[in-house]
């Protein structure tokens, strides 16, 4: 990578609450100077084709609460709105990011379409669902990694990170209505899957780098809201806080030893780095 007086750059995707929030802290708080994208921008801000709890309630979270927890720890952060559904909306957050910072070295592709519609049952997925689905978490991400690709390569190298899920590798263990997952958010990331794996076999030898990770059942007030506390996914596999996904993808874009996992297969299990490293233990489930 070239050279820099400065900080290095990570442009986080979704980051208003959850895993995208607390890595965004974890970076601003090694030094890292941080950007950060998402829809909801202030608390309580109604938005279409948005996850709510069951009762109806808005989940917590905003891009201007994360900014503020940022410049808490004085972190370098910018702030700029996002929306999957929006290609331009996506071309301006990224040339925002790079006209404000001059660079990004690492981009975590973090954010994911939340609307119900995406763990539809076979019999109700309509086409639209899917095309809406498929658009948030499949090809946004490509869209930005594309477009940024010629950028890190001018820069001498850089990395993308993809959050992935099990629900792209495996079968779900129950049907989308009773805790497990639809096709269509299945689809999206199995697609997502592949792109790390293509980056690092076409430009891996010109400095870029590339991750797909699952960060398993998170204790997140996404997952919450979609499967309940102790939902049944939770009591199967356990769950880790978005603080330890965080960590582990800290670890994972600046630890010497990290870069030998880009050499493997499929995705990284974030919760099996968080537990090595000594980050979290999983929480238990009543």
């Amino acid at each position: 990578m070239t050279p820099t007086t400065q900080a290095p750059v990570v442009l986080i995707t979704g980051a208003s609450r959850g895993i995208g929030a607390a890595t965004a802290l974890a970076f601003g708080r090694a030094g890292w100077r941080v950007a950060i994208t998402a829809r909801t921008q202030t608390e309580g801000q109604p938005l279409e084709h948005q996850l709510r709890r069951p009762d109806g309630a808005l989940l917590g979270g905003s891009l201007a609460t994360t900014a503020q927890a940022l410049q808490a720890v004085g972190a370098q952060v910018f702030a700029h709105a996002m929306d999957l559904l929006d290609t331009a909306s996506l071309d301006r957050a990224l040339d925002a990011v790079l006209a404000h910072y001059g660079r990004i070295d690492l981009l975590i592709n973090n954010a994911v379409y939340q609307d119900r519609e995406m763990n539809a049952l076979l019999l109700d997925l309509q086409d639209d669902m899917l095309e809406r689905t498929l658009q948030g978490n499949l090809l946004a991400p490509f869209h930005l990694a594309r477009r940024l690709l010629p950028r890190l390569l001018q820069q001498g190298g850089g990395q993308v990170i993809n959050v992935c899920s099990g629900a792209g590798q495996y079968d779900p263990p129950l049907p989308a209505d009773q805790g497990g997952w639809g096709f269509a958010y299945g689809a999206s990331k199995a697609g997502l899957i592949r792109l790390a794996g293509c980056i690092n076999r076409e430009l891996g030898k010109q400095g870029l780098r590339a991750y797909s990770v699952n960060p398993g059942v998170v204790s997140t007030e996404a997952v919450t809201a979609t499967l309940g506390d102790g939902g049944m996914l939770a009591q199967r596999y356990g769950a880790v806080t978005p603080e330890a996904i965080a960590q582990s993808l800290l670890w994972l874009a600046t630890h010497p030893d990290a870069p030998a996992y880009a050499k493997g297969k499929g995705m990284l299990e974030l919760q099996q780095i968080a537990r090595e490293q000594g980050y979290a233990a999983p929480l238990s489930s009543k």
